[in-house]
C-alpha cells in the first residue's frame, strides 16, 4: 500500500516514514501545502496522512481540493488541535479520521490499515478468496493451510490485483503502483513481466488455481469464482 504524509514538523514525519515502511508500507512525504498539492496531482496513494497547519497553506483547503479532484483515498487529519469543533470541521471537511498530536506510531497505523480495510475490503481484515487467504493485518497470505512466502513487492502486486479483481489493470497502472518515481521514466516493463510471472509462479505451485489471466495488448485480470469474506 503507497502512503502520503504531508506534515511540516521534519522528525516526527521522518519517524512516522521510517515506523510505516518497518510495517511494509510505500511512503511519499511532502513538507508543505504546494508539495503536497504536487504530489496529490501525479500520484495515487491508498491513504494520506494530512496535517492542518501548513506552510503555504491550510490542509483543509488541501482536502476540499482533493475531494473536488475525486481523489479516493482515505484521510487521516494529524493536528495539535484537540477541540470538539477542530475535530467536527476535519470531518466534515471529509476527513475519514482524526489523530491529535502527540500520538503513538501503533496506533497511527492501526487507523490507517482500518481505512483501507474500509474503502479497498469492505472492512475486512481477512479476505478469502476460493482457496487463497490474505490477512491483510499480519500480511500473510495462504493457499489451504500452507504458507506462501511472498515479496515485499510481490505481496503488494496481489492486493493491487485483489482490489481490482475481474477487473483489467494494465502494466502501466501496475508499475504506476509499485514503482511510481520510475514508471514514468518510460523505459522496459520487463519488471513487470518479472513480478507477475514470479506471483503466478508461487499461487500455483501453492495449488492455487491460476488467477492472473493475460489479457493480450490489454492487461491482466485477476479472475476468482467462489468469494468469500471472513472479518
Amino acid at each position: 500500500m503507497r502512503l502520503l504524509i504531508i506534515e511540516d514538523e521534519k522528525p516526527l514525519t521522518k519517524s512516522i516514514h521510517s515506523y510505516l515502511l518497518q510495517s511494509n508500507f510505500l511512503c511519499d512525504t511532502a513538507y508543505s501545502y504546494g508539495e503536497g498539492k504536487d504530489k496529490l496531482e501525479t500520484g495515487s496513494y491508498d491513504c494520506i496522512v494530512l496535517d492542518i497547519t501548513l506552510p503555504g497553506g491550510n490542509g483543509l483547503d488541501l482536502l476540499q481540493h482533493m475531494k473536488r479532484r475525486k481523489v479516493t483515498a482515505g484521510v487521516i487529519i494529524i493536528s495539535a488541535r484537540n477541540s470538539l469543533d477542530d475535530k467536527i470541521n476535519g470531518l466534515e471537511k471529509g476527513g475519514d479520521d482524526y489523530l491529535t498530536k502527540p500520538f503513538h506510531l501503533a496506533e497511527l497505523t492501526a487507523r490507517i490499515n482500518s481505512i483501507i480495510r474500509r474503502k479497498k475490503f469492505e472492512g475486512n481484515n481477512v479476505i478469502a478468496l476460493d482457496k487463497l487467504t490474505v490477512n491483510i493485518l499480519n500480511k500473510t497470505v495462504k493457499s489451504g493451510e500452507d504458507d506462501i512466502h511472498l515479496t515485499k513487492k510481490e505481496y503488494k502486486l496481489l492486493l493491487y490485483l485483489i482490489s481490482n479483481r475481474n477487473r483489467i489493470v494494465t502494466k502501466e497502472a501496475i508499475a504506476d503502483h509499485l514503482w511510481e518515481d520510475h514508471a514514468n521514466l518510460g523505459y522496459s516493463f520487463d519488471f513487470v513481466y518479472s513480478h507477475i510471472k514470479n506471483l503466478r509462479k508461487k499461487l500455483v505451485d501453492n495449488g492455487c488455481p491460476d488467477y492472473i489471466k493475460a489479457l493480450y495488448g490489454m492487461g491482466y485480470k485477476f479472475v476468482v469464482e467462489e468469494e468469500i469474506r471472513i472479518a
